[in-house]
């Protein structure tokens, strides 16, 4: 029976051994996937994490709940040789081993970009799974609890100043949604001021949200501007050792929050350890049909999909899809598909898909949707962010229980406990519950 090895458990590894799952027969294949984390991520949620809309685990789509005939590997793929159809795997626990495949699929995702800036591998939190989610919520909520008991001063300034480096949707959509929940906090916090809240959002290029048009991306700095926030654009951090961050065009302060949504870049097991052929990006070299190689020179038993590959975008000739769930999703389900149908001997299809639009949260009761020309704002947008995700989310399961998160907030608000402690659970019991 054949083995099909699955490369990662983001949306699109995650779809594509699902779908397997239910097209395959029982004595056709046998399906793995190898991931270091048990779920995988719905990272359009991580904003209302961040905020407390959605609870953290209803984020996570368990693997071993839904992927009933698929062997999991707790781990990391680290190098593939697919000339010998052989991939090495880096155990959660134990050591390195070989595993032989008929049919691969690599689907690894991407990674956060750095470069190299001072203080930022040190200060800095991405924004790309759950834990992080939390662990910017907690930070925030601290920082409240800390600065409400200080005088005014540097120190009390810098627990209440948030940085974003990154204007694409995660920085945007995650700025917003902790600026809303940041504000919210003054009514419970009555120690602190609105006006000594400080958002700042840093972007290198001249304009925020390229996935829409120049007007609304002003508007939506306008909106930002508007509720007290700081947007630099056309700036980049130059340094954020001790959370002091030091901007290109001189600008200055203290930090005590610094979020990085710079940007992908591909695995390095992509980039370095595979014989398959990679762009001058590090991204997987795919066809529109998700093959691996190119028109003239496929490689047989091959395929890619997701954010770690350049898949050709059909709809807009002459690029490629952006790294997005809309797009990882749909290739995992057609992914899968493709491979069904080149073991029963069928053509595989090619991806094409044109854009439903992009929709984005600034915040409670905010959004901002765009479709061509037409341009929704405020209340009205962030409804159709609500709904297009819960709809979006894969089971029902999950959709269930991220709805009655929400329907609860309506009637008692958002929950402000911070859990910051669980980064350091021995502590009470070391402490013999003393604060130390």
């Amino acid at each position: 029976m054949r083995t099909i090895l699955v490369v990662g458990g983001g949306y699109a590894g995650f779809y594509t051994a699902w779908k397997l799952e239910k097209k395959l027969k029982k004595d056709e294949a046998r399906v793995v996937l190898v991931d270091p984390r048990p779920y995988m991520t719905y990272q359009p949620f991580l904003p209302e994490v961040l905020a407390g809309s959605v609870e953290a685990r209803h984020a996570a789509v368990s693997q071993r709940r839904h992927l009933h005939r698929t062997r999991i590997i707790s781990g990391a793929v680290v190098s593939v040789d697919h000339a010998r159809k052989t991939a090495t795997i880096r155990p959660s626990e134990g050591d390195e081993f070989a595993l032989a495949y008929d049919i691969i699929a690599v689907t690894a995702g991407a990674v956060t970009r750095q470069l190299g800036v001072p203080g930022v591998a040190d200060e800095a939190i991405g924004m790309k799974h759950v834990e992080e989610a939390v662990a910017i919520r907690d930070r925030l909520l601290t920082g409240f609890d800390r600065a409400a008991t200080l005088e005014p001063g540097p120190e009390r300034q810098k627990l209440l100043t948030a940085t974003f480096v990154g204007g694409g949707f995660s920085g945007v959509e995650g700025f917003g949604e902790l600026l809303s929940l940041a504000t919210a906090l003054c009514k419970p916090y009555p120690e602190i001021k609105k006006s000594e809240i400080a958002f700042h959002l840093v972007e290198a290029r001249d304009r925020i949200l390229p996935e829409v048009t120049d007007e609304p991306g002003r508007w939506v700095v306008r909106s930002l501007e508007k509720r007290g926030a700081h947007v630099h654009l056309n700036a980049t951090v130059v340094s954020a050792v001790d959370g002091h961050v030091v901007l290109s065009d001189g600008t200055e302060f203290d930090s005590d929050l610094i979020v990085w949504t710079v940007g992908n870049a591909a695995t390095s097991m992509v980039r370095n350890h595979t014989d398959l052929p990679v762009n001058e990006r590090g991204m997987l070299v795919v066809r529109a049909d998700l093959r691996v190689g190119t028109e003239a020179d496929p490689v047989a038993d091959a395929w890619g999909a997701g954010d770690d590959a350049a898949v050709p975008d059909l709809a807009v000739p002459g690029t490629w899809t952006v790294p997005n769930a809309q797009h990882a999703v749909r290739q995992g389900k057609l992914l899968a598909s493709n491979i069904v149908a080149s073991i029963r001997g069928r053509e595989p299809k090619q991806y094409k898909h044109h854009s439903l639009g992009t929709v984005a949260t600034l915040g409670l009761g905010r959004g901002i949707f765009q479709y061509k020309r037409i341009v929704i704002k405020g209340l009205p947008a962030w409804l159709m962010h609500r709904g297009y995700h819960v709809l979006a989310v894969p089971t029902w399961e999950r959709k269930v229980r991220v709805l009655a998160i929400w329907l609860a907030a309506v009637v008692f608000g958002r929950d402000i406990v911070s859990l910051a402690s669980v980064q350091d659970p021995r502590r009470a019991f070391v402490t013999g519950g003393e604060n130390r």
